[in-house]
């Protein structure tokens, strides 16, 4: 078993899953080198890292490195080709000629989030026939199943569900440094973290401070990550002498810093397929206070990793502000939780071997068919890409 897996973006997610695959089988690993250089220490020693010069959307050296690549992919007799997401515009040119492997794609959110600028750049027709032409789709919970199968016009036998990894590298980098909890009696410490954007549901946060008037006096809002101003929606805030900002990117000691002075961080999203960033939280034991959209109400609730509200409703929030921060015995208590899920059934490690058993899967329905194996003949001696005449991500 040799999978390969693709990838231009998702640093956490990406250094999480391979690394869990890796503690299975070895893996090669294609990443953009302007994004990963500066990573490659974090990456297990099974992992084949192959830093390429991926360029941009827009540049014009892409035909060359897709030609680059398919070689590579010709070259390497891999068992499984993994794109660890859907939103790679010209990796689409290229599809056609991996044909002989099969290709799957990790659809990390079916729907585009209201108001994520970042995804919308990229056209729905792009990320959409990514999807359609692998033969297989992960998704990360079983409400995207049917989401996927209708929109991406697939069978749902090939729509597969595969949780997100707890992200891990902060806390242990934490560790192996000696970093800590800052002592002393401090606020309640509520943390929003990563993109903030629209759908994150920023203003219900400030709705909800608030609205806990005086009921909640020591509380603290850490509000960290690119997007959105915050202070643009000083108006709704209730004491903005509560509010603490970090903008833009996060520098990774500072990640784990803003993650162990917090005592929940806050999910309040208004839609969502899945959270990063409550994979983030557990690792470092941090209970969330999450709205039922997508998976998150789903996964709170089954592995009892927090309190979960309804979207769109500060009154609620609010409430379970309070009642968390009223009750460190039961922040403890989910906090504990948090940390066994992501140390143990949400480990890279055990997630990888989920991930394993579904490329074995995938590969022994393909050989049962008989399909061909990737054409040595898929480029030119001169390497000009041509597609074959065999019949036939996230």
């Amino acid at each position: 078993m040799k999978p390969l897996m693709l990838v231009s973006e998702l640093e956490d997610y990406t250094i999480s899953l391979a690394n869990g695959v890796a503690a299975h089988v070895p893996v090669v690993l294609v990443v953009p080198r302007r994004r990963y250089d500066r990573l490659a220490a974090e990456f297990r020693p099974e992992v084949d890292l192959r830093l390429m010069d991926w360029p941009r959307h827009s540049g014009l050296s892409n035909p060359r490195f897709l030609v680059d690549l398919t070689r590579l992919i010709r070259n390497e007799r891999l068992s499984v080709i993994h794109m660890l997401s859907n939103t790679t515009l010209w990796l689409n040119a290229a599809m056609p000629f991996w044909r002989g492997v099969p290709l799957v794609t990790t659809v990390h959110d079916v729907e585009l989030h209201p108001g994520d600028v970042e995804t919308a750049t990229l056209p729905r027709w792009a990320t959409d026939l990514a999807a359609r032409q692998s033969d297989d789709i992960i998704v990360h919970g079983e409400s995207l199943r049917d989401l996927a199968a209708a929109r991406f016009k697939k069978r749902p036998e090939r729509i597969h569900v595969l949780p997100h990894p707890a992200i891990v590298r902060y806390a242990e980098s934490a560790r192996r440094a000696g970093l800590a909890r800052r002592p002393g009696s401090r606020p309640f410490t509520l943390l929003l973290f990563g993109r903030i954007f629209a759908y994150k549901g920023l203003t219900d946060l400030i709705r909800a401070e608030a609205l806990l008037g005086g009921r909640l006096r020591d509380l603290r809002i850490v509000i960290a990550g690119r997007g959105d101003d915050p202070w643009a929606h000083r108006d709704l805030m209730g004491d903005p002498t509560r509010y603490e900002t970090h903008s833009g990117f996060i520098e990774d000691d500072d990640v784990a810093r803003l993650f162990l002075d917090a005592d929940a961080v806050a999910l309040p999203y208004v839609e969502a397929s899945q959270s990063g960033v409550l994979n983030l939280a557990a690792a470092f034991g941090r209970p969330v206070i999450a709205t039922d959209v997508g998976e998150l109400g789903a996964t709170v609730a089954t592995h009892d990793l927090g309190l979960i509200v309804p979207p769109g409703d500060p009154g609620r929030l609010a409430a379970a502000i309070a009642d968390l921060a009223g009750r460190p015995d039961l922040a403890a208590r989910l906090g504990a939780n948090a940390l066994a899920w992501a140390s143990g059934p949400n480990a890279p490690v055990a997630v990888g071997a989920k991930t394993v058993a579904l490329y074995r899967e995938i590969v022994g329905r393909m050989t049962a068919s008989r399909r061909p194996a990737f054409p040595a003949a898929a480029l030119t001696d001169e390497g000009d890409a041509r597609p074959r005449h065999e019949a036939n991500r996230w």
